[in-house]
């Protein structure tokens, strides 16, 4: 078996035993929690690091692969800081888990390596920058997936069956998810400045309109007009959530969904 398939693996495997503990034991998050979820965030980090080496791979599985590991680091954090968070792992694992199986099909195809004269500090921030606000993003969107489970189950009276009782309160989603829009619209603002310096430096243009760009740009409108109104007015948990989940689509399409288009489709 070639070293790359293995260690793509061993990255998919280490995020099973975080999934099946958050489905079977929803709730718990003792040492055991902490111990399986160091292992879910160790493997796929691994995995970029080792793939990457010294070139920057720019291709579906390495995108899917980015925010899996973006995704996880920042979920680590909010888990250490806001204790409620760590009820959405039975959301947030099996919805990583499927996108690091993409990433595995898609790591049949081959791999792009950009241009070595590419300015290595604002290339970095940008990449570093965009992942942040992908995985910002990511799990403000599983926030607006469990209020709509919670809220459905309380609709239904069927809060203590099924993986609703894992879940934050629609309180403490409602707050998490504000709090996670705010820091998702500070570092897109981030990563859209970081892009225009990157786009200056190669092509002597500081916005080349293309489908990402728009796409960047209207997500964060969305996000910024949320997040303003909700912090000033408030809004309904289902409302937010719904605009949260049509932001993330977007941005999906705007980095993932561009490469899947030129990869996969093309």
């Amino acid at each position: 078996m070639p070293m790359s398939l293995l260690l793509n693996l061993s990255a998919l495997l280490a995020l099973v035993p975080a999934g099946l503990f958050a489905l079977r034991s929803p709730g718990r998050t003792g040492g055991l929690f902490w111990g399986l979820l160091c292992v879910a965030v160790t493997g796929p980090l691994l995995f970029v690091i080792v793939s990457v080496g010294s070139s920057w791979r720019s291709d579906l599985a390495m995108a899917l692969w980015l925010a899996v590991s973006a995704s996880l680091l920042v979920y680590l954090l909010l888990c250490w800081f806001r204790r409620e968070a760590r009820g959405l792992a039975v959301l947030l694992m099996p919805y990583l888990f499927l996108l690091s199986l993409i990433a595995t099909i898609a790591g049949t195809a081959p791999h792009i390596v950009l241009n070595e004269g590419l300015p290595g500090t604002w290339f970095s921030a940008h990449i570093a920058v965009a992942l942040a606000t992908y995985a910002l993003l990511t799990l403000a969107a599983i926030t607006g997936l469990a209020i709509f489970i919670k809220e459905r189950a309380l609709k239904k009276k069927r809060v203590s069956s099924g993986i609703a009782p894992a879940l934050p309160s629609v309180a403490d989603c409602e707050k998490l998810q504000g709090q996670l829009l705010g820091a998702a619209v500070i570092v897109l603002v981030c990563g859209l400045v970081t892009g225009i310096a990157l786009q200056n430096y190669l092509t002597g243009q500081p916005l080349a309109f293309d489908h990402k760009t728009v796409l960047s740009l209207v997500t964060l409108g969305i996000l910024a007009a949320l997040w303003l109104v909700n912090s000033r007015f408030g809004m309904r948990g289902r409302t937010v959530a719904r605009l949260v989940l049509v932001a993330y689509l977007l941005l999906t399409l705007a980095y993932p969904g561009v490469k899947f288009v030129a990869e996969i489709l093309v």
